[in-house]
């Protein structure tokens, strides 16, 4: 039978939880006293494959913004930054042809990976605070271009932009996509933007010669980075669309049917109504990829008046079923500013699987089959895309696994987003039987989420974490098998 001992030590186990002792109608009560536990999410930031917030070490120009931390500060005190986005001309990388200086975004790189975080690329080819984004030796080399001031072509103007359907500058840039596939499939390594057209990399020419391309043009850029790239996720920006044809497939489809997510840059841009404008786009992408946001220069949105109180950016989170937002500022400022914002998103940004309920026997015996019943739900906007199996572990006083028993009947990746505060829940079964030398005795009961052979992978909101995402809930014990 359950003691007041049992009861008293379960409920110190999950404080925030709430706790019934049930019995099935028509059996012992030995074989059938179970427990019932209910946790509460902790809102606490998760930081998950395929989610999170990126922090724009490099914003085109080499200071921006990781240029003030200390090569030993990897922003622990932000909560959910799980990427660094890296974003440099093309002519940082190769300044002379075929000499290539990966150590540019190596070095801050691998500040991150060191403490199990992602990194992300985007190399541009036009700038307009630089003159060559793309290398002057490719110009030299007989690649026709452009001089423009920002937003017109001028022949006086100080920066250059190449025309982006030269044969000479696309040779070039498909020698640079090769040397650059050193990142493809590369685990540490969230996702590269298609950032070879377009001032900024941001896929139109508003801000440096106004022209238009062929969708052809676009298109072929796309290709080159579906050659080079064949593992790691690639990502399209909403304004590729702006050299779409009148007539014809568009762009963004074109790009969705090679496999590219999507990529909004500049969210608060503007003041209302227009802060953002290709929710709808993301439509046909989110259920099957991460989508990527990006908001505009922090402060200068804020100086602006664009930003307001910043809900347009959750809102752009909830419209866009977005896994990923941008730190674009100085990090602390931008924390320091807007911590109750970036709590808000952290809630409901990328995927946050939560365990509404569990119950199992207090009891079970070896080579005997038992029944754990869940509730589950996403609480995100978005699917968990990286999918896992629901794992319970039996620990010992000393930490030791004593068993491992994993659901391979239900894939966390099916959970259905919902709006906030109303993730679905869904009901999930699994029956279990303990190895066969199993010790008897009372162990701790943990839960977690990973993959089939039970290694825990995604962090979920509970408390009690063994540090590798196994949440202990409570204790079961093992009785020996009957002779």
């Amino acid at each position: 039978m359950l003691t007041l001992t049992s009861i008293v030590s379960l409920v110190l186990l999950a404080p925030a939880a709430s706790f019934l002792r049930s019995k099935t109608a028509g059996a012992s009560s030995d074989a059938n006293d179970r427990c019932i536990v209910r946790p509460i999410d902790t809102e606490a930031a998760l930081v998950n494959p395929q989610m999170g917030w990126t922090f724009h070490y490099y914003s085109n120009v080499i200071t921006n913004y990781g240029s003030r931390l200390e090569p030993s500060d990897t922003l622990d005190d932000f909560p959910g930054l799980s990427v660094i986005y890296l974003r440099l001309p093309w002519s940082f990388i190769e300044p002379n042809e075929g000499v290539f200086n990966w150590s540019i975004v190596d070095t801050p790189a691998q500040r991150w990976i060191d403490k199990g975080k992602q990194v992300a690329f985007r190399f541009s080819c036009a700038e307009s605070w630089i003159r060559y984004a793309t290398p002057k030796w490719v110009e030299q080399a007989g690649a026709k271009g452009y001089n423009f001031s920002p937003g017109k072509l001028r022949d006086d103007g100080p920066y250059w932009e190449p025309n982006y359907a030269d044969p000479v500058f696309l040779e070039k840039l498909d020698h640079f996509l090769a040397a650059a596939a050193r990142y493809d499939g590369n685990p540490n390594v969230a996702f590269i933007d298609v950032g070879s057209f377009g001032v900024w990399g941001e896929g139109h020419t508003f801000h440096s010669t106004k022209l238009k391309y062929p969708a052809a043009v676009i298109k072929k850029h796309i290709d080159l980075h579906v050659r080079h790239f064949k593992k790691t996720l690639l990502a399209a920006n909403d304004d590729l669309a702006s050299q779409d044809d009148l007539e014809g497939e568009k762009i963004i489809d074109y790009a969705f049917k090679s496999g590219l997510t999507l990529r909004d840059d500049s969210i608060l841009v503007q003041p209302p109504p227009h802060q953002y404008f290709n929710a709808a786009v993301a439509q046909s992408v989110w259920p099957r990829l991460p989508v990527v946001l990006e908001c505009e220069h922090y402060g200068g949105s804020r100086d602006r008046g664009a930003w307001g109180d910043g809900s347009k950016y959750l809102q752009a989170v909830e419209d866009y079923h977005a896994s990923y937002a941008a730190i674009h500022w100085w990090p602390r400022e931008f924390l320091r500013e807007q911590a109750d914002l970036i709590k808000k998103i952290n809630l409901r940004l990328g995927y946050r699987l939560q365990l509404k309920e569990i119950s199992w026997p207090m009891k079970v015996a070896l080579n005997t089959p038992f029944i754990v019943s869940m509730k589950l739900a996403n609480a995100g906007v978005a699917p968990c895309y990286p999918g896992g199996s629901v794992v319970l572990t039996l620990k010992d006083a000393k930490g030791g696994i004593v068993a491992v028993l994993v659901d391979q009947t239900f894939n966390v990746r099916s959970l259905d987003v919902g709006p906030p505060d109303k993730p679905p829940i869904r009901d999930l079964t699994s029956t279990f039987t303990l190895p066969r030398n199993a010790p008897a005795g009372i162990f701790d009961l943990f839960v977690s989420v990973g993959t089939q052979d039970g290694t825990p992978v995604i962090a979920l909101p509970l408390k009690k974490d063994d540090n590798h995402h196994r949440y202990q809930i409570g204790k079961i014990e093992i009785k020996s098998a009957a002779p």
